[in-house]
């Protein structure tokens, strides 16, 4: 099992990632005017589900 230094240093690897390529599709929305590609949205909410999942590893149940 990670320790919490362990879990602190995987989140803020994962932050700084998604920080980056946030920053990257803001740049290109506010000063191209370009919207971004449905891949790019749902692979950042896949890197933020995995932040979830370091940050809380219990799974969540669906609610119906």
């Amino acid at each position: 099992m990670a320790t919490a230094k362990e879990k602190k240093e995987e989140v803020k690897v994962h932050l700084k990632k998604l920080r980056a390529e946030l920053r990257t599709i803001h740049l290109a929305v506010t000063e191209e005017l370009k919207l971004p590609e449905a891949n790019n949205i749902k692979d950042l909410m896949n890197d933020m589900e995995e932040l979830l999942s370091v940050i809380d590893p219990k799974p969540k149940k669906n609610k119906k």
